[in-house]
């Protein structure tokens, strides 16, 4: 698998700039984006591990939260400035479900079948699940239930106000879970299982991991720069609306980093890492990368207010609820993330015929 990946980094990347200089056609260069990318997030997933082994389970599925989601930031930073409002929202509603139901199915079905129970810290699962409900439906709910009888710019100055409170809110969540709570809630069997993560030896070094996260990060920024501008030709020879390219295709291939990661640690039984990037990777998206993207639209023509479609917000609820019912009791098996998936598949069917 390593030799693959390698391979299509190797291959992957010059093709990408080549292909991109000679103008090749927008579906082979659809395909080369997109492998390049998801090869690329092979070698983050492993640069995260590294890492998560180094500086714990906490930091390890933050930075790949962050890694993984500065892809997807740097995708819909260039989609605004094409003017694709709409590919943007469905790709932050294609992140909530991707992550909640398509990454944490895959990690919780794959580790089941190795393990018939596996646990994570019940704590931080429920400290998530309440900042899941304030993300998820208070901010994005709320901006469509009093945006029905207001103005454009009534509605872009309510979405400006609470993206603010948003960023704020998620910054004091990290400093409370980084810096003021930090292991506050960790009991005893969590130490001990923390202490033999602290024996393994990863793979990479701290400074190795960092410098190849950061080096595939910039490439994975400049391959995704130009699959932006391959979106409406591939949608119309594919005959994919606008909603379905961003709330699937972008919404997996942005995500990349994080399906491979928290697979590779649910497999290896890391649950508090995969379970982190799952849910870590979501907060980010709906506390943080949705409200930054609403205050750099107000740079272009276009604006974004942070107001979904109906179908796009009962499906992030139905995501929300679904999750914090099958982690809120700290542990998992194959057969409540085969469950997970079966809703993102049935929600997939449903953008597709929309």
């Amino acid at each position: 698998m390593d030799k693959i990946f390698l391979g299509l980094v190797l291959l992957g990347v010059p093709l990408s700039v080549i292909g991109s200089l000679m103008h090749w056609p927008s579906v082979i260069m659809f395909i080369v984006y997109c492998l390049t990318i998801i090869a690329l997030a092979g070698f983050m997933g492993r640069a995260t591990e590294s890492l998560a082994i180094v500086m714990g389970p906490r930091i390890g599925g933050l930075l790949n939260a962050t890694f993984g989601n500065a892809v997807e930031l740097i995708i819909s930073i260039f989609s605004l400035k094409a003017g694709l409002v709409g590919v943007v929202l469905a790709s932050l509603t294609g992140s909530v479900l991707g992550n909640l139901l398509l990454v944490a199915g895959l990690s919780f079905f794959i580790g089941g079948t190795r393990y018939k129970r596996q646990k994570f810290n019940v704590f931080d699962a429920r400290h998530n699940a309440g900042l899941l409900i304030f993300a998820v439906i208070v901010a994005f709910v709320i901006p469509e239930v009093f945006t029905q009888n207001m103005s454009e710019s009534s509605t872009m100055s309510l979405s400006v106000g609470i993206s603010i409170i948003l960023i704020l809110l998620y910054l004091a969540a990290l400093f409370f879970k980084l810096v003021t709570h930090r292991g506050v809630y960790q009991h005893a069997e969590k130490r001990e299982a923390h202490e033999e993560h602290e024996e393994e030896i990863p793979e990479w070094s701290k400074k190795k991991a960092i410098t190849i996260l950061a080096v595939a990060t910039l490439a994975v920024a400049y391959v995704s720069e130009k699959l932006v501008h391959t979106f409406s030709e591939v949608g119309e020879t594919f005959g994919w609306t606008e909603l379905f390219i961003g709330v699937i295709i972008v919404a997996i291939v942005g995500n990349a980093a994080e399906h491979a990661s928290a697979v590779i640690m649910a497999y290896k039984n890391k649950m508090d890492v995969a379970v982190e990037i799952a849910v870590g990777s979501t907060l980010q998206v709906a506390m943080f990368v949705a409200p930054v993207l609403v205050l750099i639209s107000l740079m272009y023509p276009t604006h974004m207010p942070l107001v979904f479609t109906l179908p796009e917000l009962i499906s992030m609820v139905t995501a929300v609820f679904l999750m914090i019912m099958i982690s809120n009791d700290g542990e998992t098996n194959w057969f409540e993330g085969l469950t997970l998936l079966a809703a993102y598949f049935i929600m997939g069917i449903g953008f597709y015929l929309l």
